[in-house]
Protein backbone atom coordinates (compact mmCIF):
# COMPACT_ATOMS: atom_id res chain seq x y z
CA UNK A 1 0.00 0.00 0.00
CA UNK A 2 1.70 3.67 -0.79
CA UNK A 3 0.70 7.04 0.57
CA UNK A 4 -0.73 9.79 -1.02
CA UNK A 5 2.49 11.29 -1.76
CA UNK A 6 4.12 8.01 -2.95
CA UNK A 7 1.69 7.37 -5.09
CA UNK A 8 1.81 10.85 -6.91
CA UNK A 9 5.69 10.94 -6.97
CA UNK A 10 5.69 7.68 -8.63
CA UNK A 11 2.51 8.89 -11.41
CA UNK A 12 4.49 11.84 -11.98
CA UNK A 13 7.84 10.19 -12.52
CA UNK A 14 5.97 7.46 -14.90
CA UNK A 15 4.21 10.36 -16.59
CA UNK A 16 6.97 12.48 -17.19
CA UNK A 17 9.38 9.30 -18.79
CA UNK A 18 6.58 8.72 -21.02
CA UNK A 19 6.25 12.02 -22.05
CA UNK A 20 10.15 12.97 -22.31
CA UNK A 21 11.99 9.61 -22.17
CA UNK A 22 14.08 11.24 -19.54
CA UNK A 23 13.84 10.97 -15.49
CA UNK A 24 12.63 14.16 -13.69
CA UNK A 25 15.16 16.01 -11.53
CA UNK A 26 14.83 16.60 -8.04
CA UNK A 27 13.78 20.11 -9.01
CA UNK A 28 11.34 19.27 -11.11
CA UNK A 29 9.82 16.28 -8.38
CA UNK A 30 9.63 19.00 -5.72
CA UNK A 31 7.86 21.29 -7.71
CA UNK A 32 5.29 18.80 -9.55
CA UNK A 33 4.34 17.61 -5.73
CA UNK A 34 4.94 21.22 -4.31
CA UNK A 35 7.10 19.98 -1.61
CA UNK A 36 9.15 22.71 0.35
CA UNK A 37 12.89 20.48 0.37
CA UNK A 38 14.00 18.07 -2.04
CA UNK A 39 14.60 16.05 1.15
CA UNK A 40 11.01 15.04 1.12
CA UNK A 41 12.06 13.47 -2.62
CA UNK A 42 15.02 11.52 -1.60
CA UNK A 43 12.25 9.54 0.99
CA UNK A 44 9.39 9.02 -1.16
CA UNK A 45 12.22 7.87 -3.94
CA UNK A 46 13.86 5.24 -1.17
CA UNK A 47 10.22 4.01 0.22
CA UNK A 48 8.73 3.28 -3.65
CA UNK A 49 12.40 1.48 -4.15
CA UNK A 50 12.14 -0.77 -1.21
CA UNK A 51 8.64 -1.66 -2.63
CA UNK A 52 9.73 -2.64 -5.83
CA UNK A 53 7.81 0.41 -8.21
CA UNK A 54 11.14 2.24 -8.96
CA UNK A 55 14.91 1.16 -9.70
CA UNK A 56 17.61 3.57 -9.70
CA UNK A 57 19.67 2.31 -13.15
CA UNK A 58 23.82 2.13 -12.00
CA UNK A 59 25.90 4.78 -13.84
CA UNK A 60 23.78 7.48 -15.47
CA UNK A 61 22.61 10.31 -13.66
CA UNK A 62 19.26 11.40 -12.45
CA UNK A 63 17.86 7.58 -14.15
CA UNK A 64 15.11 6.25 -12.71
CA UNK A 65 13.09 3.26 -13.73
CA UNK A 66 9.27 2.50 -12.86
CA UNK A 67 9.15 -1.32 -12.54
CA UNK A 68 5.42 -1.32 -11.99
CA UNK A 69 2.31 0.53 -11.02
CA UNK A 70 -0.38 0.63 -8.39
CA UNK A 71 -3.17 -1.52 -9.39
CA UNK A 72 -6.45 0.06 -10.78
CA UNK A 73 -4.12 3.71 -12.00
CA UNK A 74 -7.27 6.00 -13.11
CA UNK A 75 -7.02 7.85 -16.11
CA UNK A 76 -4.92 10.78 -15.57
CA UNK A 77 -7.59 13.03 -16.24
CA UNK A 78 -9.26 11.63 -13.52
CA UNK A 79 -6.66 12.00 -10.80
CA UNK A 80 -4.98 14.77 -8.97
CA UNK A 81 -1.66 13.85 -9.45
CA UNK A 82 1.04 16.47 -11.15
CA UNK A 83 0.51 16.70 -14.96
CA UNK A 84 3.91 16.25 -17.01
CA UNK A 85 3.25 18.58 -20.81
CA UNK A 86 5.12 17.56 -23.21
CA UNK A 87 6.96 20.26 -25.21
CA UNK A 88 7.38 20.22 -28.44
CA UNK A 89 10.83 22.05 -28.69
CA UNK A 90 12.70 19.68 -27.22
CA UNK A 91 13.80 16.20 -28.89
CA UNK A 92 13.55 12.95 -26.72
CA UNK A 93 17.31 12.35 -26.34
CA UNK A 94 18.55 15.84 -24.93
CA UNK A 95 19.53 16.38 -21.49
CA UNK A 96 18.03 19.25 -19.29
CA UNK A 97 19.71 21.67 -17.70
CA UNK A 98 17.57 23.97 -15.16
CA UNK A 99 17.88 27.58 -15.34
CA UNK A 100 16.73 30.19 -12.90
CA UNK A 101 13.59 31.79 -13.94
CA UNK A 102 13.72 35.51 -13.26
CA UNK A 103 10.43 36.67 -14.15
CA UNK A 104 8.32 38.35 -16.97
CA UNK A 105 10.25 40.53 -20.09
CA UNK A 106 8.70 43.32 -21.67
CA UNK A 107 8.42 43.38 -25.81
CA UNK A 108 6.66 46.19 -25.45
CA UNK A 109 6.72 48.91 -23.22
CA UNK A 110 9.23 48.51 -20.21
CA UNK A 111 8.09 47.01 -16.83
CA UNK A 112 9.59 46.89 -13.89
CA UNK A 113 12.68 44.56 -12.94
CA UNK A 114 11.43 41.03 -12.14
CA UNK A 115 13.62 38.89 -10.36
CA UNK A 116 12.53 35.32 -8.61
CA UNK A 117 15.62 32.88 -8.69
CA UNK A 118 14.11 30.70 -6.43
CA UNK A 119 11.97 29.52 -9.50
CA UNK A 120 13.35 27.41 -11.93
CA UNK A 121 12.55 25.61 -15.56
CA UNK A 122 14.31 22.63 -17.32
CA UNK A 123 15.98 23.86 -20.93
CA UNK A 124 17.35 21.67 -23.12
CA UNK A 125 21.24 21.82 -23.33
CA UNK A 126 21.18 22.12 -26.87
CA UNK A 127 19.95 25.38 -26.73
CA UNK A 128 23.11 26.87 -23.91
CA UNK A 129 25.84 28.14 -25.12
CA UNK A 130 29.15 28.34 -23.52
CA UNK A 131 28.29 31.27 -21.02
CA UNK A 132 25.75 31.30 -17.57
CA UNK A 133 22.38 31.80 -19.07
CA UNK A 134 19.35 32.34 -17.13
CA UNK A 135 15.52 32.44 -18.80
CA UNK A 136 12.57 34.89 -18.92
CA UNK A 137 8.92 34.54 -20.03
CA UNK A 138 8.13 37.38 -22.96
CA UNK A 139 5.02 39.74 -22.15
CA UNK A 140 3.98 41.75 -25.27
CA UNK A 141 4.35 41.62 -28.79
CA UNK A 142 6.84 44.30 -29.75
CA UNK A 143 9.11 41.19 -31.15
CA UNK A 144 6.65 39.58 -33.43
CA UNK A 145 8.22 40.22 -36.84
CA UNK A 146 11.52 38.54 -34.77
CA UNK A 147 9.58 35.72 -34.06
CA UNK A 148 9.11 36.39 -30.86
CA UNK A 149 5.78 36.16 -28.73
CA UNK A 150 3.86 36.80 -26.00
CA UNK A 151 4.35 34.10 -23.47
CA UNK A 152 7.75 32.31 -25.04
CA UNK A 153 10.59 31.55 -22.80
CA UNK A 154 13.67 33.01 -23.43
CA UNK A 155 17.04 31.94 -23.31
CA UNK A 156 19.46 34.66 -22.31
CA UNK A 157 23.08 34.79 -22.10
CA UNK A 158 24.62 36.62 -19.00
CA UNK A 159 26.98 39.53 -20.61
CA UNK A 160 27.27 43.32 -20.12
CA UNK A 161 28.09 43.83 -23.85
CA UNK A 162 26.29 43.38 -27.62
CA UNK A 163 27.42 43.98 -30.88
CA UNK A 164 24.72 46.21 -32.91
CA UNK A 165 21.49 43.88 -34.21
CA UNK A 166 21.73 41.68 -31.53
CA UNK A 167 18.63 41.35 -29.59
CA UNK A 168 19.15 41.92 -25.84
CA UNK A 169 17.87 42.62 -22.32
CA UNK A 170 18.03 45.92 -21.61
CA UNK A 171 17.81 47.61 -18.33
CA UNK A 172 16.60 51.17 -18.17
CA UNK A 173 17.45 53.53 -15.76
CA UNK A 174 18.40 50.63 -13.29
CA UNK A 175 14.43 50.09 -12.86
CA UNK A 176 12.91 48.27 -15.65
CA UNK A 177 13.78 46.16 -18.14
CA UNK A 178 12.85 45.46 -21.97
CA UNK A 179 13.86 43.01 -24.88
CA UNK A 180 14.36 44.98 -28.19
CA UNK A 181 16.88 44.66 -31.00
CA UNK A 182 20.33 46.93 -30.27
CA UNK A 183 21.32 49.86 -32.38
CA UNK A 184 23.93 52.52 -31.46
CA UNK A 185 23.79 55.78 -32.74
CA UNK A 186 25.85 58.93 -32.09
CA UNK A 187 25.29 59.75 -28.13
CA UNK A 188 22.57 57.70 -27.88
CA UNK A 189 20.87 54.02 -27.72
CA UNK A 190 18.81 53.16 -29.59
CA UNK A 191 16.40 49.81 -28.69
CA UNK A 192 14.46 49.15 -31.57
CA UNK A 193 10.92 46.78 -31.63
CA UNK A 194 10.33 44.21 -33.92
CA UNK A 195 6.68 45.30 -34.57
CA UNK A 196 5.40 49.00 -36.44
CA UNK A 197 2.71 49.21 -34.21
CA UNK A 198 5.69 50.67 -31.24
CA UNK A 199 8.14 53.43 -31.82
CA UNK A 200 12.27 53.35 -31.04
CA UNK A 201 13.00 53.95 -27.76
CA UNK A 202 15.88 56.45 -28.14
CA UNK A 203 17.99 57.08 -24.50
CA UNK A 204 21.43 58.27 -23.44
CA UNK A 205 24.07 55.52 -23.46
CA UNK A 206 24.39 56.09 -19.11
CA UNK A 207 20.83 55.22 -18.87
CA UNK A 208 20.87 51.63 -20.37
CA UNK A 209 22.46 48.38 -19.34
CA UNK A 210 22.57 45.38 -21.11
CA UNK A 211 21.93 42.74 -19.02
CA UNK A 212 22.20 39.59 -21.34
CA UNK A 213 21.83 38.79 -24.87
CA UNK A 214 19.48 36.65 -26.85
CA UNK A 215 20.36 32.62 -26.87
CA UNK A 216 17.23 30.66 -27.74
CA UNK A 217 13.35 30.59 -27.57
CA UNK A 218 11.61 27.63 -26.12
CA UNK A 219 7.70 27.78 -27.23
CA UNK A 220 5.18 25.29 -25.66
CA UNK A 221 2.31 23.94 -28.22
Amino acid sequence: MLTKKQRDLLMFINDYIQNTGLSPSFEEMKAGLDLKSKSGIHRLINALVERGFLARLPNKARALEVRKLPENVPPASNTNRPSVVKNNSRSNGDELAQLPLYGKIAAGTPIEALRNEQEMIGIPMSMLGTLPCYALTVEGDSMTKAGIMDGDILVIEKCDRASDGEIVVALVDEEEVTLKRLRREIGSIVLMPENDAYQPIRLSPDRVRIQGRLRSLFRSY
